[in-house]
Parts: C-alpha cells; structure tokens; sequence
C-alpha cells in the first residue's frame, strides 16, 4: 500500500497548508494467525461499530494529526500529516492551528478526538506556546462535539512501544509497523497517530472491564 498527499488547504485569511496523506483500507492480523491479509469493505466490527479518533500532537510551528478508524480491535489508518503555521507573529499561528483543526474536524468528523497532555518544558516560553497551541486546538476540535481525551506522552509511548521512554524515532516505527505503512511518515503525524491509537487501545481497555468510554473529558 503507498502513501500519497491527498491535499493541501490554503486560506487567504491565514495562510498555512494541511499535509495530508490519504490512506485505505488497512492489512487485518486475525489473532492466533502469523499472516496478514487485506479486508474488504463489508468487514464488520465484531465487538461494536467503528469509530473515528483523531490525534493530535500539538506544537507552535507544527501541529500534528493521524487518524483511525477502530472497531473489534483492529485500526485501520484513514489521514495523518501536519498543520504547518507560518508568520513571525504568534497570534496569527494561533489562528492558522485553530482553522486547520476545524477543517479537519468538518472534513472527516471524528467522533472521539485525543490530544497530548502539555508536559513540563524547561524553556518557559515554550511550554507557554505550546499550552496556547493546544488551546487553540481544543477550542477547534469542540466546535464539532466530539468527545475529547488527554494523554501524558509517557502513556501514549508505553502504549504503542511499551515503553514509556521510548524515543520519537520508535514511535514513528512502532506506528508505521502496526499499521503496515509503507513510505515516508512526518514525524508529527506518526505522534499523532500514536496519540490516535492510545486512545484506541485505552477505549478497549475501558469497555472490556464495563466503565465505558464516552464519559467526556479524561484528565
């Protein structure tokens, strides 16, 4: 399966691009079996209906997104890229982070939406940055009523490495193998789909042991 750009918005108002690359349908590993086959449009979920999470890895300069669609256990990869800002001026980054969202969420309309937990920065202009950043997606991603959930990086790298000092670089492979990506995958995106499938894999976690999964904002 290759992996190529699906699009690219720009706005006249603020001008940044979405890097987006498009995805289909996903190799299935069926439990207890060694070999990977391609499933077909009919596949029903076998522990519920699918639901679509969208990641998002939050920056300043960079704003990362991966999106999924999970049902019975298995994922399969619909969209990841990169929400570039431009400008000197950080306001108008801000904006250009909050339209992105808000194409994103009208674009695809995710029903869950998982974003990483601002973490103690030594720079504390960037950890301010970063905070504003995430607001402004937050703010964007609530203008369409998903059901919003947090998570600490340390959790998402456990979660789709097993370890929770795992490196950037191990995320990206661990991501790129369970979802049997092929090609080049941005950094940010790979984050944001890694935050995508914490989330994924917390929900199972959830709804396997009855205390449900849509019970708003998790902190």
């Amino acid at each position: 399966m290759s992996i190529s750009a699906a699009f690219t918005a720009r706005y006249h108002t603020a001008p940044f691009s979405v890097l987006s690359l498009a995805g289909s349908l996903l190799p299935i590993n069926p439990r207890g079996s060694r070999r990977w086959t391609l499933p077909t449009k009919s596949v029903v979920a076998t522990r519920g209906p699918r639901v679509r999470i969208l990641g998002i890895d939050p920056g300043s300069q960079a704003t990362g997104f991966g999106i999924i669609d999970w049902g019975g256990g298995e994922a399969r990869y619909v969209a990841s890229g990169a929400i570039k800002t431009r400008g000197a001026e950080f306001p108008p980054r801000l904006r250009q982070i909050f339209e992105g969202v808000l194409t994103l969420m009208r674009e695809y309309e995710p029903a869950e939406v998982a974003i990483e937990r601002v973490f103690m920065h030594r720079n504390a202009d960037s950890a301010l940055k970063l905070g504003q950043a995430r607001g402004a997606a937050i703010c964007a991603a609530y203008s369409a009523s998903p059901v919003l959930f947090e998570y600490a990086p340390r959790e998402v790298k456990l979660a789709v490495v097993g370890q929770g000092g795992a490196l950037k670089e191990q995320v990206q492979l661990m991501v790129k193998t369970l979802l049997k990506l092929q090609g080049e995958l941005n950094p940010d995106a790979a984050d944001a789909i890694g935050i995508a499938l914490c989330h994924a894999y917390s929900r199972e976690m959830r709804a396997a042991i009855g205390t449900g999964t849509t019970t708003g904002v998790r902190r």
